[in-house]
This record gives C-alpha cells, sequence and structure tokens, in this order.
C-alpha cells in the first residue's frame, strides 16, 4: 500500500494537467468527499489517469462534472487546485455548464459541502444531549444542558450566515456583502417584527404589508439573496464611478436586497421548499413503505453520482416546520446497508488485500461516508452494491411500518447519529429504526455469504488499484492474470465480409490494421466491450473506441460516407464518454446512404495490433452482437 498523501499541491497539478490545464477548466467546487471539475473538453484518458493517481478513489463523470473522489483531504486539494487556477467565469463560459438541473446540483453542492462537517457535529451534539437526557432524568433542567444545546443549535439558527459565505464564493460576489444581508434575515429585531405580523398586526415597508417569514434555518431565501446579489453588484460595479463604488455598492446592495427579500424571494423561496417537503411527508404518512422503499434502495444510487445534496433544503425544511424528518431516518438505514454489505465482503474474502480495504472503508461508512465503501468495495465487486440497495429497501419499508423520524438533523446520517431517533412523544420511532438497521446490516452479510461477492473479480482487483479515505493505493495488473485472451464481439448485425474484399484499398490492403468487415442488417451500431470512446469523426461516420485493458478498435460506417457531412448519423454518445458491451454507439439511416449511391459496407478494424502477439479472426458468415469477431492474444 502506498503511503498516505501529504502533496496536496502536487496530486492537484497533476489532476490539473491530466484534463487539460487551465484553458479547460469552466468551473471547479468541491463536495465533502469530491473535487468538482466543469471541463470544456473532455480529455482522451483523463479519466483512467486521474484515478491511478495516489490519493484518489475513483473519477466520476456525470452532470456535466468531472467529478474525482478523494475523501476527507479533498479541502487540501481543492485549496491547492484553486491556487493553480484563475477563473473568469464570463457570460458565454457559464453557458457551457450544461442543463438548468446539472448547475442546480453543482450549485447545491458548492454551498453545503464546506460546511456539512459543522452541521453533522452539531447534529451528533444534539444526539447526545437526547441520549443523555435518557440516561439522567433531571439533566434536561441543568445550566449545562441548556449551555450545550444552544451550542448545538447554533449553526442551523445562523444557516444563511454560512450559505451567504459559500454561495458568495460560488455566484463570485462580495462575500462582506452578502454576509451583512443575511445576517440581516437572522437579525431578532425581524424575528420581533415577524412574531407581531403572526399575533395579527399589520406592518408594512413603502406600504407593502410584510409576511410573516422568519429566516432562520432556512436554505432558499439566503441562496436566492446571494444569486440575485452577484447580479446586482456586477451592474453596479461596472456602471458607478469607482470613486464611490467601495461605498455606495454595499450601500445599494443591502438596501434593496434585503428588501426585496422579506417582500418577494424569502416568502416564495420558503414557499416552495415548504411545498416540496410537504409533498414528500404525504407520500411518507400515505404510502410509508413506497418512500421507504425508494429511500433504502436508491440513495447510495445518488451518492455514485454526487446528486445527494439536492435533497438538503427540503430536509432542512421538514426540522423547521415540524422538528422532525423521516427521509434521514430512512437515509440511515441506507447508508449502514453498504457498511452491512462491506462487512459481509470482509467475512468473505479471502485476499487480505479486499479485507484491508475493507476494514479501511467500513470505518469511513461509521461517520455516514460511504464513498470509500461504494467505491473500494461494494460498487467494485457489484454484487454487494446491489445486495447493499436490496437490504437497506427492506430494512426501510420494515420500518416504516413503526413511523420512523430524526427529531434532530444529522449532516451525514449513520450509525451515530441512530440516537437521532429518539423521542419520548414517538416511542416507536427509534424502534422502527433499530430494527431496520439491524436488516440492513445482517441481511447483506448474509446474502454474500451465500451468493458471494465475485470471487474471481476479488482476485483480480485484489491487484488493482485498493484505496481507501485516507488516499492510500496500490497498483498492480490492471487484466485477468488467469488469461492472455481477450475476445471483441461484433458491434453490428450483419453479413461478414473479408476485409481483402472491401472497395477501399486504405483498408483492404491492411494498412489501417487487421480486421474485417460487415454489412449492415439494421441501423443500429453498438459498443463491442466495456471501454472509451476516444475518436468522433466530425462528420460521425466514424468511431474510435479502446476497451478497457487497451484494445483499440475503429469502425467506419460506409465507404466515402465522409462526404455525407454527417446528414444520415445520429450519435448517442461524445468523445471521451464511457460506454459498456451493448450500448448503443450511434444509429445511422441505410437508405438515405445508398440512395446518395454509397455502400454501407463497414470496416472493423484494430488499430493497434503491434502492441499483440496475435490476433485471430474468427471465420464468420453472419455476425450478431452476442458473436465474436477477434480474439486478441496479449
Amino acid at each position: 500500500m502506498a503511503e498516505k498523501v501529504r502533496d496536496y499541491p502536487k496530486l492537484a497539478k497533476d489532476i490539473l494537467e491530466a484534463v487539460g490545464g487551465e484553458e479547460n477548466i469552466i468551473g471547479v467546487s468541491r463536495c465533502a468527499t469530491r473535487l468538482r471539475l466543469v471541463l470544456k473538453r473532455s480529455q482522451s484518458k483523463a479519466k483512467e489517469k486521474v484515478s491511478a493517481m495516489p490519493g484518489v478513489i475513483t473519477v466520476v463523470e456525470n452532470s456535466g462534472q468531472f467529478q474525482v473522489v478523494i475523501g476527507q483531504h479533498v479541502g487540501e486539494v481543492y485549496e491547492a487546485f484553486t491556487n493553480l487556477v484563475n477563473l473568469d467565469l464570463s457570460e458565454d463560459q457559464s453557458e457551457n455548464k450544461g442543463t438548468v438541473l446539472n448547475r442546480v446540483i453543482a450549485t447545491m453542492s458548492a454551498v453545503f459541502a464546506p460546511f456539512v462537517y459543522i452541521l453533522a457535529a452539531a447534529g451528533i451534539l444534539q444526539g447526545s444531549l437526547i441520549l443523555l437526557n435518557l440516561l439522567f432524568d433531571d439533566f434536561g433542567a441543568t445550566g449545562t444542558y441548556e449551555v450545550l444545546s444552544f451550542i448545538s443549535w447554533a449553526p442551523f439558527t445562523f444557516l444563511p450566515i454560512f450559505i451567504a459565505i459559500t454561495a458568495s464564493k460560488h455566484f463570485k460576489t462580495n462575500t462582506y456583502i452578502a454576509v451583512a444581508c443575511c445576517a440581516a434575515l437572522v437579525s431578532p429585531t425581524w424575528a420581533e417584527i415577524a412574531a407581531q405580523i403572526a399575533d395579527g398586526h399589520t406592518i408594512t415597508f413603502l406600504g407593502i404589508a410584510l409576511s410573516e417569514t422568519v429566516y432562520t434555518s432556512s436554505v432558499l431565501p439566503p441562496l436566492f439573496l446571494v444569486w440575485i446579489l452577484s447580479y446586482l453588484e456586477k451592474f453596479l460595479n461596472k456602471n458607478m464611478n469607482e470613486i464611490v463604488r467601495p461605498l455606495f455598492v454595499p450601500f445599494l446592495c443591502m438596501l434593496l436586497m434585503v428588501p426585496l427579500t422579506i417582500l418577494l424571494i424569502g416568502p416564495v423561496t420558503t414557499m416552495g421548499a415548504n411545498g416540496i417537503a410537504n409533498g414528500y411527508n404525504f407520500l411518507a404518512d400515505y404510502a410509508p413503505a413506497l418512500a421507504g422503499a425508494i429511500i433504502g434502495a436508491f440513495w447510495q444510487v445518488l451518492v455514485i453520482f454526487g446528486v445527494h445534496w439536492g435533497i438538503t433544503p427540503m430536509v432542512l425544511a421538514n426540522f423547521e416546520l415540524y422538528g422532525q424528518d423521516s427521509f434521514q431516518a430512512y437515509q440511515t438505514i441506507a447508508v449502514i446497508a453498504q457498511v452491512g454489505a462491506v462487512l459481509g465482503v470482509i467475512i468473505k474474502a479471502k485476499s487480505q488485500e479486499t479485507r484491508k480495504v475493507g476494514v479501511s472503508a467500513g470505518v469511513t461508512g461509521l461517520f455516514g461516508i460511504t464513498e470509500p465503501a461504494i467505491y473500494g468495495i461494494t460498487l467494485r465487486f457489484k454484487k454487494p452494491f446491489i445486495f447493499g440497495c436490496i437490504s437497506g429497501a427492506i430494512g426501510a419499508i420494515v420500518a416504516s411500518f413503526f413511523k420512523p423520524y430524526y427529531f434532530a438533523y444529522a449532516g451525514l446520517p449513520g450509525p451515530l447519529t441512530i440516537v437521532n431517533g429518539i423521542d419520548a412523544d414517538y416511542p416507536t420511532s427509534i424502534w422502527g429504526i433499530l430494527i431496520g438497521v439491524a436488516i440492513a446490516i445482517i441481511l447483506p452479510v448474509v446474502l454474500i455469504q451465500i451468493f458471494g461477492y465475485g470471487e474471481d473479480t476479488a482476485k483480480q482487483a485484489g491487484n488493482n488499484s485498493l484505496v481507501n479515505e485516507q488516499g492510500q493505493s496500490g497498483k498492480g495488473l490492471s487484466t485477468d492474470t488467469t488469461t492472455n485472451e481477450e475476445a471483441v464481439t461484433s458491434p453490428l448485425n450483419g453479413t461478414v465480409i473479408p476485409l481483402s474484399d472491401v472497395g477501399d484499398e486504405v483498408f483492404s490492403s491492411g494498412a489501417m490494421g487487421e480486421g474485417l468487415a460487415i454489412e449492415p442488417a439494421d441501423n443500429t451500431l453498438y459498443a463491442p466491450f466495456d471501454g472509451t470512446v476516444v475518436m468522433l469523426a466530425p462528420t460521425k461516420h466514424a468511431v474510435g473506441l479502446r476497451s478497457d485493458s487497451g484494445v483499440e478498435l475503429l469502425v467506419h460506417i460506409g465507404l466515402d460516407t465522409v462526404t455525407l457531412d454527417g446528414s444520415p448519423f445520429t450519435l448517442k454518445i461524445k468523445e471521451g464518454d464511457e460506454v459498456k458491451k451493448g450500448d448503443v454507439i450511434l444509429t445511422f439511416d441505410k437508405k438515405a446512404i445508398h440512395q446518395q449511391g454509397l455502400e454501407t459496407i463497414t470496416p472493423i478494424i484494430i488499430t493497434n495490433k503491434d502492441a499483440y502477439e496475435e490476433i485471430l479472426i474468427e471465420e464468420l458468415k453472419d455476425a450478431t452482437l452476442k458473436d465474436t469477431l477477434f480474439t486478441v492474444i496479449k
């Protein structure tokens, strides 16, 4: 195992070089375990290069982002990375950030990730107080309890301040102005005014009646305030004389943004957050088993793609409105199910290295951080991840019959936050959670002992990159050591034609490499193996693929079809995408190609034949997607 990574600037520099340098970076943010990059262009082999770096757990490409999973040291790497790049997020660049959904996910991650451990620590303190109250009847009446209680609630009370700091950095606006505006929202004076309005008094601002909305513990009002503030500040800085700018920009920003928020932004966004929370609560109240099954089964899938931050406003709205939330109760069961799956692998594994990685990954899971468990063990072997999701669903369904709730917010739900489900008014809640947790941790262990976790895969993976949350890794063989052969199946259905019979000398002479051709029977090209799209012709007629073990394949749809300028072709992927065997690469219109007087005979060529000892070409008359075209001898 490699030593713990300490040279974070070097790791940041290596990542930057691998993804194409500063000129290829549109945006950078981070969450609790990931460095999130938005790239102008995908870079060939970038995912493989970065994944292999010591200190990197894995790389996930999703939601328009290149996500580098690092673990608990992501903050150090993020700081070093931002020191290396000087981003100018102009209007035209921001258009490249992806869909609205992708940008919302990226924003939620950038805003909450930097202080999620603060909220988690406060949640653990609240859970500890719950436990102490159970053990000592008079503890709740002591001054010690009062002090510890207000300490635990402080981060939630002043949550808009935290959001002002992180959101101002994300939206590139003045942090101090953002904090000043959001501080006004949590001012005790505003709370008093809102209380008077709630009691029936009418209070107006410039003749407009104020609402009773309060903003302590709120999420969306400060977030939208800072977002709109970023545009206002930019406008004022651009149009105001530089002599008066330092004073009058913050003056006008506060004068405009705070009233705008309490008059419009706050009530509207609060209504939206409460509406989403009420929608979930309706499902949880009237179909609790369904709500539990969905969260228990799919929560960790959201974690894989890094989109789980989007649920935070809804959960916080539940605690603000009702002082309780069932989502985090089910979420805890889903988290513990993955810990159970890791435990099952540790018990079953014969490889000492696999057990070591399992222990490291399992320990971080105790704190509600499951990425090391997922990428180091459960998803790597596939079966454990599936067993974990099944167990999480079953555990949550059983728990749902007891109406489980959390009564204190848990920033990172997991084994340590189970006590947050204790409340004297809801005695069945904690029993439901405990029973669900027991199922979640025992069932995957049993399933793995019965069905295994992929023993052959484990032997291979034991020599691959073995990583843990601290950035440890060990590199070894990237292919199965029990065989030196790899089969390449057909990417098309159709009639097989010898390469020498293709009416294009470049292909028939073997100058491009060894292979054969197929006259397609239909209009779809599929991935013949798991790998990466390394080349797409601008005219869409040719695709270059590289298998995970390094076989490079060129597929050229038709002859001279470059002249069609892409019109008969529809791409389903883009350069740099990872594909799985059987994925649709592109579709094409055979009839349209023939109408142009061109052939659809498709050469399929292994272009790096010199990297292999021998390439065996199967003798076939017809090929289907299940047939092997080539056997590569390594």
